[in-house]
């Protein structure tokens, strides 16, 4: 079994997997964060989204081995467990979640949008959130969410 090495949530960690293990898997099932969330196991949700150095990636499309030496960010690490960031915020004021599974993978999905694009307009965030499928809101609270937290980050 291959180790790797990986740091999750800016925790150092080394396993050894199997080389088909989905990064998915590694998360939920060794690491137990499992706000990260299988939804359809074939990269149509988007409910797996994590950040992979920095970058969205639906981590049940990922093999554990492939994200050797990476920096990878779960929902379990978007803030600081205390206090919400500016995007959960928002969401909350939005009504941007119902039944929250999606939740992670809009989270992670958006925070990478927010951080390469400070100003998104209303259709760079319904480009960028194509991936992650939400059946309960109709997207058009989380949309409202993320342009008000960009603005709330702009200042």
């Amino acid at each position: 079994m291959p180790k790797i090495t990986l740091t999750v949530n800016n925790e150092p960690v080394t396993r050894d997997v199997e080389a088909r293990t989905l990064l998915s898997e590694l998360i939920r099932e060794e690491l137990k964060l499992t706000g990260t969330h299988i939804g359809c196991d074939t990269s149509q949700c988007g409910a797996c989204t994590v950040q992979v150095n920095g970058q969205p990636v639906k981590s049940c499309s990922m093999l554990a081995v492939q994200a050797n030496g990476a920096d990878v960010l779960t929902i379990e690490g978007h803030g600081d467990g205390e206090t919400l960031t500016p995007l959960q915020n928002a969401l909350h004021e939005h009504h941007g979640l119902q039944c929250g599974f999606c939740t992670p993978g809009m989270v992670l999905t958006a925070d990478a949008l927010l951080r390469d694009n400070p100003d998104p307009s209303e259709e760079d965030i319904r480009h960028e959130l194509e991936g992650n499928i939400c059946r309960c809101t109709g997207y058009q609270n989380i949309v409202e969410a993320v342009l008000a937290a960009a603005k709330t980050m702009r200042g």
